[in-house]
């Protein structure tokens, strides 16, 4: 039996704006790591304003965008898991629980690859906002930073593949497209 639908606008444009820019700025950090200094210097700039920017949004923005409405114990997020692997898992307007603890673990980690890089940017570079602090840091904290950001880097990459794997299976499972809704912000509502 097939249920009607209703579409609604589920994420605001804001949200669309934020997170398709985010995605361009981590991958053209990442791509072009020291090649270009001053477009990774700018990108990692942009996802650390982002990343403010999201903090405020997800206290004061709409409904979807709010943290309060998506962020799960982690109790709850763990009986989804569960719900997903037996085919069972309940769909969600906006962000189901492994979605919210996803978006909170790419915040925060980006957020601390976006320090540590400003830290090395003032360490090696002597620029950027946090040179004045890195004038004067020992010669071992350089390799270190430089290891630290890297890592924050690649295990950033890693919560990317496994966002892009969680989208592909809620997509599947739910028979929606997940994908084109961060673009148009419109989702499918069944009606009672």
């Amino acid at each position: 039996m097939y249920k009607d639908k209703q579409s609604v606008s589920t994420w605001d444009p804001l949200i669309r704006l934020f997170h398709w820019t985010l995605a361009v700025s981590f991958f053209t950090a990442y791509l072009i790591e020291d090649d270009w200094m001053a477009l990774h210097v700018l990108a990692g700039y942009t996802v650390l304003g982002l990343m403010l920017f999201r903090l405020f949004w997800g206290v004061v923005g709409p409904r979807n965008a709010r943290f309060a409405n998506f962020v799960y114990s982690p109790a709850v997020t763990l009986a989804y898991l569960r719900d997903v692997i037996s085919l069972r898992a309940k769909r969600y307007l906006g962000h189901n629980p492994a979605g919210g603890a996803m978006v909170i673990a790419l915040l925060l980690s980006l957020s601390a690859t976006a320090v540590s890089g400003l830290l090395l940017y003032g360490y090696a570079e002597f620029s950027g906002p946090l040179a004045g602090l890195m004038r004067d840091a020992p010669e071992w904290l350089g390799g270190r930073l430089e290891d630290v950001h890297e890592f924050l880097a690649n295990f950033t990459l890693l919560l990317v593949v496994l966002h892009l794997a969680g989208v592909v299976v809620a997509s599947l499972q739910h028979g929606e497209n997940l994908v084109r809704s961060m673009f148009t912000g419109i989702k499918q509502k069944e009606l009672s």
